[in-house]
């Protein structure tokens, strides 16, 4: 799930009541964060091409990897493209860039820094509960995933990453938060 700087504001009224196990599905790629100049933003630059697909609903297939080669998420192994309005603020920065100026049927890869992306992991969105305080405490397993109910009422995922004795500690980061990414996107549709 990519998720922007709104996603930090949520998760700094987090209230501890709340907690509740949650499985969240596959969905990656919902808003942005800002950051700095991606390859993508300098491809862009100099593409010959004066193509603008901000503001338009585009379909995109994409498949996300690490750095080591790992895949992270596909649209291709669900079978169903991504569709989202460019420069909406619903994907991550780079990603959304890097479609700015894409045509129909043009694949590229591009590879993202953190603050093109998740951004940096950030020890202030890691948090240490009592079993006590948490719903069902005591089946909570290390990868667990939560949600996290905030003061405004909004739901934030986030993982279960150490248990040591009563005390659970919960991580609200992106599971790819600090982490190079490297997307090929292919351009299926553009809409308006």
């Amino acid at each position: 799930m990519i998720m922007d700087n709104k996603y930090k504001q949520i998760l700094s009224g987090i209230a501890c009541v709340g907690l509740a196990l949650a499985c969240l599905p596959s969905t990656a790629l919902l808003s942005g964060c800002a950051g700095a100049d991606s390859d993508a933003e300098q491809a862009a630059d100099t593409k010959e091409s004066s193509m603008d697909n901000t503001g338009k609903k585009v379909k995109v297939n994409y498949k996300g990897t690490l750095d080591d080669g790992s895949q992270f998420d596909s649209s291709y192994d669900r079978g169903e493209p991504l569709e989202f309005t460019v420069g909406a603020g619903q994907m991550i920065k780079g990603f959304d860039e890097a479609v700015k100026d894409m045509t129909v049927g043009e694949k590229k890869t591009v590879r993202l820094s953190p603050d093109e992306a998740y951004g940096e992991h950030d020890d202030s969105l890691v948090y240490t509960y009592s079993k006590s305080q948490i719903p069902n405490g005591d089946t909570l397993k290390v990868g667990d995933q939560l949600y996290l109910t905030t003061s405004s009422g909004q739901q934030a995922p986030a993982y279960v990453t150490a248990i040591d004795g009563d005390n659970v500690t919960i991580d609200a980061n992106n599971k790819l938060a600090g982490q190079y990414l490297t997307f090929l996107i292919e351009l299926m549709e553009i809409e308006g």
